[in-house]
């Protein structure tokens, strides 16, 4: 990990960061799509940048499913924030959690790892903290339902996956065996839907012949979601192609269904057992504390409400984009996806420009929607952007090759590519690996 400081200071006596004399102070909180979006529209603006994010790195979202499914290493879809730094020479990176936040003193107060706590002054400031899983005030589900928004997060749904198998074909008794090789996903929207076909095809193709006592492919792998149907944000002929795919596959798609209680048997859906050694939430999302801190108004979910340039009414020179923020467009929510959070934070980065250099604000951000895609599994996707709606073989083509395009690193393109040619033609997943935990004093091995 690099150093970040080299210097440690008193908790008490914590100096503010000083800028280079005339230049304005921009302050942008998290790395993902839009805190990147936004570092990147101010390359070429005479500020002083710093981004500072809890993680050394950027995920790739949309991939992270892989990585949970043994498709893909954590190092192919995630790339160090810090390589940004050597490329554009008005940005610095901190790894560090936020604190607090005054709006007026325009003061953000971090904790950094190993040095204790700093405080940071900004003109301006850029919350892009991004969402986390909401268990809709359940929060105990979280200790038997992991979600999915982090690399750690997918390492320990793979381990959780792969060890039911191992456990599987360690035990005598057919009831937890059964229950072993049981999947229950909570939520069947685009990761709920993908994590399934990518569990499906994982037990019928990649595990098919590795163990002697059972057979992977008699898995049960149910899909349970409240709504009516899955895929609530695609047309329902699209969502009813996907649900026929991942019923081909072997996944049990039941909606209209709410879970009442998740444990370390299972869970209960609508009055009735399922006993399941592996539950993953993939259904609500709430926004970072980080939110909180700036006392604006928020949503249900916790994001702001933001103005028509991405800002606060508490302070014009605050701006919240990506999952943090809520805004309506044409009577419709901005939806929560990568290209909406990439074009909010390219679009406050540009506002900030124009302030710094005296412009006007432009015009007022306006979504730009490239279209919505979900894979199923080998060989199936779908696709809605405008009027146009397609599915299948083909669709599936053209989401490989514009994940592929998307992804942060030229070598994280090659390595994608790579391991994907392999799986097609072989079925097998290069990732399946189970971290070991912390070993007990008295281990012998």
């Amino acid at each position: 990990m690099t150093t970040i400081l080299t210097k440690s200071f008193p908790q008490d006596k914590q100096p503010l960061t000083k800028p280079a004399p005339g230049k304005k102070r921009v302050l942008i909180v998290g790395g993902g799509f839009a805190g990147i979006a936004a570092a990147r529209a101010l390359k070429r603006t005479d500020v002083e940048i710093r981004l500072i994010d809890r993680r050394n790195h950027h995920i790739f979202q949309p991939l992270l499913y892989q990585v949970a499914t043994a498709v893909l290493a954590p190092s192919e879809i995630a790339a160090p924030i810090r390589q940004l730094e050597a490329k554009q020479k008005n940005l610095s990176v901190l790894l560090a959690e936020i604190r607090g936040i005054n709006l007026a003193t325009r003061i953000v107060e971090v904790a950094c790892p190993g040095i204790g706590s700093r405080k940071l002054e900004y003109d301006f400031l850029v919350i892009a903290t991004g969402m986390r899983p909401s268990y809709f005030g359940h929060d105990e589900f979280a200790r038997f339902a992991p979600g999915l928004k982090s690399l750690n997060d997918a390492e320990t749904i793979r381990a959780k996956i792969l060890s039911a198998f191992e456990l599987a074909e360690s035990t005598d008794d057919e009831k937890e065996r059964a229950r072993q090789m049981t999947f229950v996903l909570v939520g069947a929207g685009p990761t709920g839907v993908e994590l399934a076909a990518s569990i499906a095809q994982l037990v019928s193709v990649t595990l098919r012949n590795n163990f002697r006592k059972i057979d992977p492919a008699k898995s049960r792998i149910v899909l349970l979601d409240g709504g009516t149907r899955i895929l609530p944000t695609f047309a329902e002929s699209l969502a009813r192609k996907a649900a026929n795919r991942l019923t081909k596959l072997g996944v049990e798609v039941s909606t209209g269904v709410k879970v009442e209680k998740v444990d370390d048997q299972g869970v209960i859906a609508a009055g009735n057992r399922i006993p399941a050694a592996t539950v993953l939430w993939t259904a609500g999302v709430s926004a970072s504390p980080v939110v909180k801190m700036l006392g604006t108004q928020t949503d249900r979910a916790g994001r702001a409400f933001v103005g028509a340039f991405m800002d606060i009414p508490e302070a014009p020179n605050v701006f919240v984009a990506g999952d943090a923020a809520t805004m309506t467009q044409d009577g419709h929510p901005v939806p929560g996806v990568a290209q909406a959070a990439i074009q909010q934070g390219r679009f406050v980065g540009h506002v900030i420009a124009n302030r710094v250099r005296g412009r006007n604000d432009g015009r007022p951000f306006r979504y730009r929607n490239k279209g919505n895609m979900a894979v199923v599994g080998k060989n199936f996707a779908i696709l809605e952007a405008g009027y146009l709606r397609s599915s299948g073989f083909v669709t599936w083509w053209v989401w490989a090759a514009l994940h592929v395009l998307a992804l942060p690193q030229l070598q994280n393109r090659f390595r994608v590519q790579t391991q994907w040619f392999w799986s097609y033609l072989s079925g097998q997943r290069s990732s399946r690996l189970i971290s070991e935990g912390p070993r007990s004093s008295s281990s012998q091995q």
